[in-house]
């Protein structure tokens, strides 16, 4: 088996989980550069930072869903029953007739 070029060092990895790579565009940079200033404890560490933002993304995605679905629950509710005696009591079976079988 031929050796590594000089100066690569071959070690296990600790995780069997995907590894991403990213450029660290101007974008990037600008929010790694925010988060340093938001967690200072850890501006060293611009792999740190990027885990940080991934973890306040999926926080902030999973609170826009809570709200959204909290918004359609109150809009169900506050429309139910409005539009009684509109719809006879045949209404769907009149409406299913004209459906092509």
């Amino acid at each position: 088996m031929p050796h590594p070029p000089v100066g690569v060092t071959l070690v296990a990895m600790p995780t069997t989980r995907s590894r991403h790579v990213i450029t660290e565009s101007d974008r990037i940079a600008e929010a790694l550069d925010d988060a340093a200033k938001r967690w200072p404890a850890d501006a060293h560490n611009r792999g740190r930072l990027l885990v940080r933002l991934v973890e306040e993304g999926i926080r902030v995605i999973h609170q826009d869903h809570d709200r959204r679905q909290t918004a359609w629950a109150e809009a169900v509710r506050e429309t139910a029953g409005v539009l009684p005696g509109v719809y006879g009591s045949r209404y769907l079976e009149e409406l299913r007739e004209d459906w092509p079988e």
